[in-house]
C-alpha cells in the first residue's frame, strides 16, 4: 500500500482506497435491496459505532427515518449510541461492553438487521452486540477497516475497507452508507412499480371477466329468441 505525504496526500490516499472499494459495490447493492425488503415488511435497522463511526451509523439511520434524495415514507432505524440515558445507565450498571448488546436484546426482533461500524473491527462493545444479535435472530452486517478482524469474523456479512488511516476508512464508510441508501431507494421504487403493474393487471382481468359475463348473457338471450 502506498505511503502518501500529509495534507494533500490525504486526497491521494482517499482516491486509492475509493478505487479499490468500487469493486465492493455489489455488496452495498445487496444490502440496500435486503434492507428495503426488511424495513418495508415492518422490520427495523439497528446501528451502532464508537466515535466517528457512531456519527456514520447515525447518518445512516437519519437517511432512512428522513430521506436520502427523493421523498418517501419513513422507515424504522435506530442509532443505539444516540440514546445517551440508556447507554450511560447500561455502562454504569453493567459495564461498557454491554452498552449496545443490551439495547439489541431490547429492540431487536428476528429478521431485523444490525449494522455495526468500526475502523478497527475490534471494539468489545460491538462484538458483544453482534453476539446478542445473532442469538436473537437479527442479521449482523459490519463495516470495518482492514481485514481480517474480529468483527468481520463475528458478523453474518462484512465490508472491509483497505486503507492505512482511520480517517480514510471513515470517509469510505460514508460512501458505503450513501451507496446503501441509493440501493435502498431504488429497490423501493422497483417494488412500487411492480405493485402498480400488478394492480393494473388485476383490473384488466376483472374487466375481461365482466366482458366474458356480458358475452354469456348475450348468448343466452339469442338462444331464448330462437326458441
Amino acid at each position: 500500500m502506498t505511503v502518501h505525504p500529509p495534507v494533500v496526500g490525504h486526497c491521494d490516499e482517499l482516491l486509492e482506497a475509493l478505487g479499490a472499494f468500487r469493486a465492493s459495490a455489489h455488496v452495498t447493492q445487496r444490502w440496500g435491496d435486503r434492507l428495503a425488503a426488511v424495513l418495508s415488511g415492518g422490520g427495523r435497522l439497528l446501528a451502532a459505532g464508537n466515535g466517528g463511526s457512531a456519527a456514520q451509523a447515525q447518518h445512516l439511520t437519519a437517511e432512512l427515518v428522513g430521506r436520502y434524495r427523493d421523498d418517501r415514507p419513513p422507515f424504522s432505524a435506530i442509532a443505539l449510541h444516540a440514546d445517551t440515558s440508556s447507554t450511560t445507565a447500561i455502562a454504569n450498571d453493567y459495564g461498557v461492553d454491554e452498552v449496545f448488546a443490551r439495547q439489541v436484546r431490547a429492540h431487536g426482533r428476528e429478521g431485523d438487521v444490525l449494522m455495526l461500524l468500526s475502523t478497527s473491527g475490534a471494539s468489545a462493545n460491538l462484538l458483544s452486540a453482534a453476539d446478542s444479535a445473532r442469538a436473537a435472530g437479527v442479521r449482523v452486517w459490519a463495516l470495518t477497516g482492514c481485514a481480517p478482524n474480529p468483527l468481520m469474523a463475528g458478523s453474518d456479512e462484512s465490508l472491509c475497507v483497505e486503507a492505512p488511516s482511520t480517517a480514510t476508512v471513515q470517509e469510505i464508510h460514508l460512501v458505503a452508507v450513501h451507496m446503501i441508501c441509493a440501493a435502498f431507494d431504488a429497490a423501493l421504487e422497483r417494488g412500487a412499480r411492480g405493485a402498480q403493474g400488478a394492480g393494473r393487471g388485476a383490473g384488466s382481468a376483472r374487466g375481461a371477466g365482466r366482458g366474458a359475463g356480458s358475452a354469456r348473457g348475450a348468448g343466452r338471450a339469442a338462444q331464448r329468441k330462437r326458441r
